[in-house]
């Protein structure tokens, strides 16, 4: 069982639905002041509503050096400490290449990897303060291990984080200060809820374990990232995907009914 975290603060970027939506609700079982930021107020506060008393809303476009740092200082005049940043928030626009543009390359980029850089940037002072802080990275399989058609810059995006993510581990290490990553695979999020029960069904026959990933499997990859018990582990990328990276082939996993 890990440590109480119980009292400490955690900024959730990107989290009024999807995987951050079930980080920010972790956090808050856990027992933390949970600050749910969206780009969109609203949406922002009905899902802290939602995670309860200690949980608060704020909106910020997290591609914005401004806003950014005014995320930062809203969760520190509300409770005084930034412990913990789950930078979550991205967007995943499909575009193949020859109809991809500059500026669809720009928005994506901006938001995936100039977003966490910004959010990183703006926490750094309050944690660098305390000599301690748990910075945990939203990347992705697509990018950093896979391909997919019409997500090459949100491949480019997410691998990019993680080039961000051992840099910036190294520089904080003397302070305290870890910088890991979560790996999902396929999650089961409710915008896929849209696209059927057949698209669903293909895309789990890929993976061994022959189910999608919860939002609750990458939330509890995030807690364990924030915890003490992981004090000593930074600059990884923990993949959470049921072993959908590991079949070379769909024979091998046909070659597991033989």
């Amino acid at each position: 069982m890990l440590a109480s975290l119980e009292g400490r603060t955690v900024i959730v970027t990107g989290a009024s639905k999807g995987i951050g939506l079930g980080m920010a609700r972790r956090f808050g079982e856990a027992g933390l002041d949970v600050m749910v930021v969206s780009r969109k107020l609203g949406e922002a506060e009905a899902a802290a509503a939602g995670i309860g008393s200690r949980a608060f809303g704020f909106a910020a476009d997290i591609s914005d050096a401004d806003e950014a740092d005014a995320m930062a200082a809203a969760c520190l005049e509300r409770t005084g400490r930034i412990d913990i940043l789950c930078a979550n928030a991205g967007i995943f626009p499909a575009a193949k290449l020859d109809a991809m543009t500059a500026a669809d390359f720009d928005h994506v980029v901006g938001t995936n990897l100039r977003g966490t850089f910004l959010s990183v940037k703006a926490c750094l002072p309050a944690m660098k303060a305390a000599r301690t802080g748990r910075i945990v990275l939203t990347s992705s399989i697509t990018g950093p291990v896979t391909g997919y058609p019409g997500w090459a810059h949100y491949g480019a995006s997410k691998a990019g984080q993680l080039g961000f993510m051992r840099t910036a581990a190294i520089e904080l290490a003397p302070f305290g200060i870890t910088v890991n990553a979560v790996g999902p695979g396929n999650i089961h999020t409710e915008g896929l809820d849209d696209l059927g029960s057949g698209y669903i069904e293909t895309m789990a026959a890929s993976i061994p374990m022959k189910r999608l990933g919860s939002v609750a499997d990458i939330a509890n990859a995030a807690l364990f990232f924030a915890s003490d018990e992981a004090a000593y582990i930074t600059g990884q990328m923990m993949i959470v995907d049921g072993g959908q990276i590991l079949p070379e082939s769909l024979g091998a996993l046909e070659a597991m009914d033989g």
